[in-house]
């Protein structure tokens, strides 16, 4: 059986593996963070039982439950290995190449092994482990996963693990893929238009962030890095409330059920997941689109009954999930029995919005921020980027959700302030590496047009005036095939683009499609195709070189290995290029 189709397991382990055990004392280390002095945000707990969580009784008996992780490499599973640990349960992981995710779980205390084996679920006392967590990119015929079916141990997918650690806690699950859409805003005291992309890794990373920094006492977990976390892409707090990035790949959303759903887009992301098909029932065709709408309201349909549904109304995709009732504004009135719905944006008509956008100068963004037509206060963040407004604007929608009052929450509107105007942002988002000769390198894992268009429009607005290089790695054969014509549009702010080969990730190349490919289809601005990140480096190195005094910004896309051009892998040092 493939690991897509392993269903929540009905056994003895399945109904104790809460991981929920708030009565054991945490010890986190501190938060890169000054917290406030001003009155903390109450916030309301929704489930008061967390000190009547369910206690593992097997951890009782013989000691520490072992959880094996298979694909612990990634940046999903080994944030889940990690709070594991943090827990207090014993991990071990296995993945086909090393990463540094791995570097951080060892000297945590996890065994994590290259390669698959039999062997790395086995001690020489005779025990295995309790329960096996298996990542969305392991495939069917895995010999870890058969082993452990023929001896009875439990195997969970990443989304039905998740429902059950998740299961005691207030979850507050953001979501959202990719949405495409025009927004017409005052930047610089001038109307354009511009595109715009809010992301759920950079809300979830705020959100996590700026609760803990304004007093709360959380659990999270995110799908990147965030330097401003003591454990990067996790937080093991004692406290109700768990932030979750929640990712729709692999349905893996589906495994939660949210007190708190944040949906900040929804497009066409996941091609190899969400494709063109025909339902032979109906006898009509489904598009890929309808198919990730659907989803997506399997996901909000899962929202907790009294929760509250946070929706960026400026998106086309994720205002379409939700029944409309009225015309008396721009946008008809979004109602559901089971939650109440609030919605955020760029436009008035939403009931948190954002006006008078400006580049700061912090290279950031400030606005003003306005609830149902009433100034609340004036916002400063350090990221550039309209994307960047729409996630903080995600994030104070949440909080004002979370809070017990609205009273209560605009007292406490300067220590939030504070802290998103604190928050440094996430690990490749806008991430800079390093300046050399006066050429400043930013890395970005932007892998989707709609990204590449909202990264180069960031870069842009902090860069104005200087020369704008573009490294681009297509990540999966799928995504370029499917979505190459609106990668072809989406470098119109750079000065010039190097694709490179494509990074194939889980797939093999049925489409018959290259790098050079997409650079031939590019028509604006100048691209070429350069297939290797080694012939790349020596490129960069003669195009410094010639000119060392004029001021060029390299911005190195993609969803893997680019980064290794703007850092010394063996010195760690910035600016090798």
């Amino acid at each position: 059986m493939s690991p897509a189709n392993y269903p929540e397991r009905s056994c003895s382990y399945s109904q104790a593996i809460t991981l929920t055990n708030r009565r054991q004392i945490v010890q986190s280390r501190k938060l890169k963070y000054a917290r406030t002095t001003s009155p903390s945000l109450k916030l309301s707990p929704v489930i008061t039982n967390c000190d009547n969580a369910e206690v593992i009784g097997a951890r009782e008996c013989k000691g520490k439950e072992w959880i094996h992780f298979v694909g612990v490499g990634g940046c999903g599973l080994s944030a889940l290995a990690m709070l594991a640990l943090k827990q207090g349960y014993e991990v071990s992981g296995s993945d086909m190449m090393w990463s540094d995710a791995m570097d951080a779980l060892r000297e945590a205390g996890a065994r994590v092994y290259v390669g698959h084996s039999e062997l790395n679920l086995r001690k020489n006392n005779g025990l295995v482990p309790d329960a096996l967590v298996v990542s969305s990119a392991i495939r069917g015929g895995n010999v870890e996963i058969l082993h452990a079916e023929s001896v009875g141990i439990p195997v969970y997918k990443r989304g039905a693990w998740l429902g059950r650690i998740t299961k005691g806690y207030n979850l507050i699950a953001v979501s959202g893929s990719h949405a495409f859409f025009n927004t017409k805003i005052s930047l610089l005291v001038l109307s354009v238009d511009l595109f715009t992309n809010a992301g759920k890794t950079t809300s979830a990373s705020m959100l996590a962030y700026v609760l803990n920094a304004m007093g709360g006492d959380l659990t999270a977990v995110i799908g990147a890095r965030v330097p401003q976390l003591a454990e990067r892409n996790i937080i093991c707090g004692t406290g109700c409330n768990f932030v979750l990035e929640a990712d729709e790949y692999d349905c893996c959303f589906l495994g939660v059920t949210p007190q708190i759903a944040v949906v900040t887009n929804v497009d066409w992301e996941h091609v190899d997941m969400f494709q063109d098909e025909v339902d032979y029932h109906q006898i009509v065709s489904i598009s890929s689109q309808e198919a990730v709408k659907t989803i997506f309201r399997k996901f909000i349909g899962q929202i907790r009954v009294g929760g509250h549904l946070i929706l960026c109304g400026d998106s086309p995709g994720a205002y379409s999930l939700v029944n409309k009732t009225g015309s008396g504004s721009a946008l008809p009135v979004l109602h559901n029995d089971a939650f109440q719905i609030s919605t955020y944006g760029i436009s008035s008509c939403n009931d948190w919005h954002a006006l008078s956008i400006s580049p700061n100068s912090c290279g950031g963004s400030d606005y003003q921020l306005f609830h149902k037509g009433l100034h609340i206060a004036d916002i400063s963040l350090q990221m550039p980027g309209v994307h960047n407004v729409l996630n903080s604007l995600a994030v104070i929608a949440t909080i004002s959700a979370l809070s017990t009052d609205q009273k209560n929450f605009l007292s406490s509107i300067a220590s939030l302030k504070l802290h998103l105007q604190n928050f440094e942002g996430v690990s490749r988002r806008f991430e800079r590496i390093g300046t050399v000769r006066g050429c400043h390198i930013y890395d970005d894992y932007a892998h989707h047009p709609t990204e590449i268009q909202a990264v180069l429009q960031a870069a842009r607005q902090r860069f104005p005036f200087q020369k704008l290089v573009v490294i681009f790695q297509p990540h999966t054969y799928s995504r370029l095939a499917a979505l190459k014509d609106d990668f072809a549009i989406a470098f119109t702010n750079a000065d010039r683009v190097v694709i490179t080969e494509i990074y194939e990730a889980r797939e093999t190349n049925l489409w018959k499609i290259n790098g050079r490919d997409l650079a031939i289809s590019i028509v604006d601005p100048p691209s070429e195709f350069i297939p290797s990140l080694i012939q790349v480096l020596e490129m960069l190195v003669v195009h410094i070189s010639k000119d060392p005094d004029h001021e060029t910004v390299i911005l190195t896309l993609g969803a893997e290995k680019l980064t290794i051009l703007g850092t010394d892998p063996v010195n760690d040092t910035e600016g090798v290029v």
